[in-house]
């Protein structure tokens, strides 16, 4: 098979195919995924009908894989659940339970994990099963909100270090963590510019879990986060990715934010199981 891409949008984007990520990948296919997901950020790979052994065994090719932090029904593997399925009896999950209340947040723009202390490199999400109408993930690039900023502001923001903090996006859609579970997930900080040790190509760690610039009043620090946060999701920036059965996408959790989109959980089935891949040490 040959591999192609097809770009999704004019910015970033594609769509891989002629690659079966379900068998063993060559040395050469891989590094043909790896350059394209440098280059792109966001990689569709269509018709990838994934177990979740084989899942782990492709993400394991990017890197460390990070754990799942108590809360998310995948605690304690390598796979956070997004689901309104229950993990033991595959029943679905009442709306007004707190496991959905949980999943709320991801409905935010974010970034996966840049509340560790170790970022993530990226994440891969697999379709497993997915409802006829709804559920969609929408996509934004902070390589183009970066390339778009002034020169005055680029050299502004050089030097910001910006305070990551779960519990902090959580409370923003209201999700309350008790003490014990809120010491699981201390803050952590990190450059607001990052660059792409391949390329060099640099982008804003933003998002959700971004609470305040270090240094910063707080006030003065959240309208900055925010304005830039309003800025990278203008509604032509955004890729919209309608899920169809087996779709895997892979997604650069240091050059893009994403978010989730509602269905209805009370008529249909979801069950989406994603890997986080580390860009160093294990951040658990």
């Amino acid at each position: 098979m040959v591999i192609s891409l097809t770009p999704l949008t004019t910015h970033f984007g594609a769509e891989m195919t002629g690659v079966d990520i379900t068998r063993p990948l060559s040395d050469t296919q891989f590094g043909k995924i790896l350059a394209a997901f440098d280059e792109y950020s966001v990689l569709v790979l269509p018709n990838q009908p994934m177990t979740d052994d084989r899942q782990i065994d492709f993400s394991e090719r990017f890197g460390i894989l990070e754990g799942t932090r108590a809360l998310n029904p995948g605690s304690g593997t390598p796979f956070a659940r997004q689901s309104n399925l229950d993990i033991n009896t595959g029943e679905t999950i009442k709306t007004d339970d707190r496991r959905i209340f949980y999943q709320k947040a991801n409905m935010l723009w974010h970034s996966d994990s840049t509340f560790k202390l170790v970022p993530s490199l990226c994440s891969i999400l697999s379709a497993r099963e997915i409802p006829p109408v709804g559920g969609a993930t929408e996509f934004v690039s902070t390589r183009i909100l970066y390339e778009n900023l002034s020169d005055k502001e680029k050299c502004d923001f050089a030097d910001l270090v910006i305070e990551h903090d779960f519990v902090y996006s959580r409370g923003i859609v209201g999700f309350s963590l008790s003490e014990e579970e809120a010491l699981k997930f201390p803050s952590a900080r990190h450059a607001l510019i990052r660059a792409n040790k391949n390329n060099g190509r640099r982008s804003l760690m933003i998002g959700a879990h971004a609470k305040t610039v270090v240094g910063w009043p707080e006030e003065k620090g959240r309208a900055l986060l925010e304005d830039l946060l309003v800025r990278a999701t203008a509604p032509e920036l955004i890729y919209r990715h309608e899920w169809r059965d087996n779709d895997l996408v892979i997604w650069d959790n240091q050059a893009a934010l994403h978010r989730a989109t509602p269905y209805d959980m009370t008529k249909h089935r979801r069950l989406m199981q994603r890997t986080t891949i580390s860009s160093g040490i294990p951040a658990d």
